[in-house]
């Protein structure tokens, strides 16, 4: 059986990777990857759907034994992807989504560098400027600081492996499910197996 493949999918505040990634899953059949965390499920959270709610303690023992693929404290809380439910998938033959931050993202790629790496760009910093103040949630200050935060982020651009600019919802996701036929295509050590056995058949 060929295994599954991880995407993962990141980009700065505002790009919108969660509305792509909801969309794919709509439309690709693919996992998407549960995190865990130590903070309370806020209401209409589900346990295993939205994330694995686990005590501080529990969330120490998972690192304790290297449990996770990344991990990191935000706000007081922790957040980690957990490696064994993530690798048993893609042993499975399921590929995987992982939406993440630039930071996380990077912790994958030293932890499963064979991930295959999307990064969300917005179509303009001027369009990315419009979503952040279309939330009427922050301050002037507050926008400057988010634009500025998501400059230092595009600079990552580099690390990740494709680049899809979000500007029609659409559009992006068709680009990432051509991606991943693409991705499906490529000559592995998977297809060399199968070519052995081909020869062994003697075909």
């Amino acid at each position: 059986m060929r295994k599954g493949l991880l995407f993962v999918i990141s980009g700065p505040s505002g790009a919108g990777k969660g509305t792509v990634c909801r969309e794919l899953l709509s439309k690709v059949d693919v996992d998407m990857s549960v995190s865990m965390t130590t903070r309370e499920p806020r209401p209409g959270e589900v346990e295993g759907v939205n994330y694995y709610f686990v005590t501080p303690e529990k969330f120490l023992k998972v690192v304790d034994n290297d449990g996770f693929l990344e991990y990191a404290g935000v706000y007081g809380n922790h957040y980690g992807t957990p490696k064994e439910a993530v690798l048993r998938k893609l042993e499975s033959g399921r590929d995987v989504i992982l939406e993440i931050d630039i930071q996380g993202a990077m912790k994958i790629k030293e932890n499963y560098p064979k991930g295959v790496f999307i990064f969300i760009l917005p179509p303009s910093m001027s369009e990315l400027r419009k979503r952040i103040t279309g939330r009427d949630s922050e301050t002037e200050s507050d926008i400057m600081l988010r634009l500025g935060e998501s400059l230092k982020e595009i600079s990552y651009i580099d690390k990740y492996d494709y680049v899809v600019v979000n500007g029609e919802v659409d559009e992006a996701v068709s680009r990432i499910s051509a991606i991943i036929k693409a991705e499906h295509s490529k000559v592995t050590e998977d297809i060399y197996q199968l070519i052995e056995e081909y020869e062994k058949e003697g075909l």
